[in-house]
């Protein structure tokens, strides 16, 4: 590989952390941003849920806006963006202050989202080897990173402003120069890079790069038919993920009796094993494939799920939500290097459509375990997820497609499908 390729994928990477960082601050300090504005519990969902629905907004305006500029171009100026109504969260004084810094957030999390998963995909393609769980083992790390911000503005009592703009001054000037070295497919083409020359080996005759990053015509259209399992398999990893993230510290507390203190554990250990799962990840999918993979994670979180919900107490609960991060972590990264791989030369279009469902599991998760916890039990609730994420075992077939495996015994031909189109996956 190009030092070219390697100062794309770093880059890349630092984009992943970044935005992890950003999100943890906003996530970690909900009950401080609630008491700022004066929001009532009552008002509180509405805000909260308005956020995942503008970023579904915000991916499905990125797969359009992708057809005329490259996807490292939106990802440039959105991750500025994000990071500024982050601040703007922090430092408003009204409510439709808070409205409007919210939903500004939303619409550029998508966009940012969506393109940063479409410039792992393509990376990924060109190095021909699983390197996406890096990506998110990124993310994952700067979520621990923004969440220990959080935690030293709330123990020093700091106003969120003054919590939030340092690392605004601090990383948005980075986000800004690392972004001079993000890597479009096209450029993948154009200079030659990697596998680039075996491109029409593997596509075989066709016209060449067009004038802007449009999904190549000789490429199949984005059939939802095909995309779906990788939907559902997408929505249960994020009703998962939301579960643990919202509702893990009431379960040990509630009902599990431990104290405030402890209770606050299992979401840090969650997030801690899930940058070791997805750090190590890579290397299983190389050795095993990404099918072992999938399903050795559904297993583990479905294990996660049954654990937490027959803890006698905190201290096997917060080994059954180390579980279920175990597990989990390997599923969203490997959904979109699957869309990725089933659609190689439209891949910028699916990406964005898969992303959309990322929002859909945040919105479904939460709601979902907390009625099924007051009608019935919240020990039940955790079984919903157990059994929703052994569903995602049934279609871990969708994460192959011959002959797109990766690594020993799994490894693209050096003469991979970088794509001849110039839609920048």
């Amino acid at each position: 590989m190009t030092d070219v390729l390697r100062r794309g994928r770093v880059s890349l990477a630092f984009a992943f952390l970044v935005q992890g960082v950003a999100f943890a601050l906003l996530v970690t300090r909900i009950p401080a941003v609630q008491d700022r504005y004066g929001v009532s519990d009552a008002l509180l969902p509405a805000f909260l849920a308005a956020v995942p629905v503008l970023a579904g907004i915000g991916s499905v305006v990125t797969e359009r806006l992708v057809k005329g500029v490259p996807p490292s171009r939106v990802l440039r100026w959105s991750q500025p963006v994000v990071l500024l109504a982050l601040l703007g969260v922090g430092a408003g004084e009204h409510m439709a202050g808070l409205a409007v810094a919210l939903a500004v957030f939303g619409l550029a999390v998508g966009a940012l989202d969506a393109s940063m998963n479409m410039l792992g995909v393509s990376l990924q393609r060109v190095y021909g080897r699983s390197i996406m769980l890096s990506f998110h083992a990124a993310y994952s790390l700067g979520g621990i990173a923004g969440a220990s911000l959080a935690w030293v503005g709330a123990y020093w009592q700091l106003a969120l402003w003054m919590s939030y703009l340092p690392v605004v001054l601090v990383l948005m000037p980075a986000a800004l120069i690392g972004s001079r070295r993000y890597v479009d497919r096209e450029q993948h083409e154009g200079r030659g890079e990697g596998n680039g020359s075996g491109a029409a080996a593997e596509s075989g005759p066709g016209p060449g790069p067009g004038p802007g990053p449009g999904t190549g015509s000789r490429s199949r259209a984005v059939a939802f038919k095909l995309l779906l399992p990788l939907c559902l398999v997408m929505t249960v990893a994020y009703i998962g993920d939301s579960t643990v993230s919202n509702w893990s510290a009431k379960y040990l507390q509630d009902v599990l009796g431990s104290s405030e203190q402890t209770a606050t554990v299992p979401y840090t250990l969650y997030m801690v094993t899930t940058l070791l799962g997805r750090t190590i990840g890579d290397f299983g999918v190389r050795r095993f494939g990404a099918v072992a993979v999938v399903r050795a994670g559904s297993l583990v979180a479905a294990v996660g799920f049954a654990v937490v919900a027959g803890a006698p107490g905190e201290w096997v609960g917060m080994l059954g939500f180390t579980l279920v991060g175990l597990g989990l972590c390997v599923l969203v990264p490997q959904t979109f290097a699957a869309a990725g791989r089933l659609f190689p030369g439209a891949s910028d279009a699916a990406v964005a459509r898969l992303n959309v469902f990322n929002y859909v599991g945040f919105l479904i998760g939460s709601p979902l375990v907390g009625v099924i916890g007051d009608v019935w039990s919240y020990r039940g609730a955790m079984l919903v997820p157990m059994v929703l994420v052994l569903v995602t075992f049934a279609y871990a077939r969708s994460f192959a497609s011959e002959p797109d495996r990766y690594g020993g015994g799994h490894e693209w031909p050096h003469t991979a499908d970088v794509g001849r189109g110039s839609n920048g996956l």
